[in-house]
């Protein structure tokens, strides 16, 4: 009996893969299964075909996004948390509940995890992507699913180099992944994460080749960037691997800075505009990311909460992934400052 089953099998599946109207059967198999509810049984029974068979027409159906499956973040289940964040930060919380004792980098890779399914379904043909390499962002694209786009273009919002990389390498394996998965046109900026001086960076920015990427950062509807800090979990790959010295690092802590989005420097309470170092960065200040339509910043670990919380406050992000604990934490940090305001 099972190897009349299995020589049953063998030939549904020979004939399928010869068969031009596949996806017409993997949708009514589909339709059936996901929309009205029918079981595989009767599935089976209604096509014709084995049980094993009609497995493998919805298994195909998944592959070929005949059908879509999603898993709605979970901080869309948050209730109060979720609608404390848009009291009072403005901005859609997706909250990622992580297992006691999760290593922060499994925690990391959870929030990332819901951070690229996220940024999938918000990007749509056409759409023209910033993104602000890190660590972050290294593990959020790393979950983007392949899809069939047109007219999407990926662009490098901040520089990489430093006096001791390119910085090449590292973002263009970043950028790469979401260019290639969203058949995407790919947008490099050959400048460093800070310039020596101010005046070059001035001067820089009136070179043809410059203008025309910041032409396109200007031209971007979504930005995905993760939240730089000094001292965190997963150490910041901006300030683990040579752009800033030790001497401005601990000059940066004494003025109040915790971290940085797209490497501008922030305070905790927002500010950055009189933050010298900053006027020699190269990525978009908080300014102008606030043109951008849709801001996806994506955290994880306790030690991200003074950094997040300066972020929110500087009005960068419209949409934030990040663990439970961090955004439990950053919402402690901010009703005691409220609180304190009011004494």
């Amino acid at each position: 009996m099972k190897a009349e089953r299995e020589s049953e099998e063998h030939g549904e599946l020979a004939w399928l893969s010869t068969e031009p109207k596949k996806d017409a059967l993997a949708r009514e198999a589909a339709i059936a299964y996901y929309v009205q509810n029918q079981t595989m049984d009767n599935i089976r029974r209604r096509m014709g075909v084995s049980r094993s068979t009609v497995s493998r027409l919805l298994a195909y159906a998944r592959e070929k996004e005949i059908v879509q499956i999603r898993v709605r973040p979970a901080s869309n289940a948050s209730g109060g948390l979720a609608k404390l964040y848009q009291e009072y930060f403005g901005v859609r919380l997706y909250c990622v509940d992580t297992p006691r004792g999760t290593t922060p980098a499994r925690r990391l890779e959870m929030v990332a995890k819901v951070g690229g399914q996220l940024l999938d379904q918000i990007v749509v043909s056409g759409s023209t992507v910033g993104f602000a390499w890190g660590n972050t962002t290294a593990e959020t694209v790393r979950f983007l699913k392949k899809r069939d786009l047109d007219g999407v273009t990926v662009v490098q919002l901040n520089g990489a180099a430093s006096v001791e990389t390119s910085g090449i390498a590292h973002v263009a394996q970043i950028l790469s992944i979401p260019a290639e998965r969203w058949n995407a046109s790919l947008v490099q900026f050959p400048v460093p994460a800070f310039f020596d001086h101010a005046s070059t960076r001035e001067a820089m920015w009136k070179e043809g080749a410059v203008r025309r990427v910041l032409g396109w950062q200007n031209r971007c509807d979504i930005a995905v960037f993760g939240i730089g800090g000094f001292r965190a979990d997963v150490p910041s790959h901006v300030y683990a691997s040579g752009y800033l010295s030790e001497g401005e690092i601990s000059q940066l802590e004494r003025d109040g800075v915790v971290g940085d989005v797209c490497t501008v420097l922030l305070r905790q309470n927002g500010t950055w505009r009189d933050i010298l170092l900053n006027q020699r960065a190269t990525g978009p200040t908080p300014d102008k990311l606030k043109r951008i339509e849709t801001r996806l910043a994506v955290a994880s670990g306790l030690a991200k909460a003074r950094p997040l919380l300066g972020a929110l406050r500087a009005g960068v992000a419209t949409d934030v992934v990040c663990d439970r604990e961090l955004a439990e934490r950053v919402l402690e940090l901010e009703k005691k400052a409220r609180q304190g305001s009011r004494v």
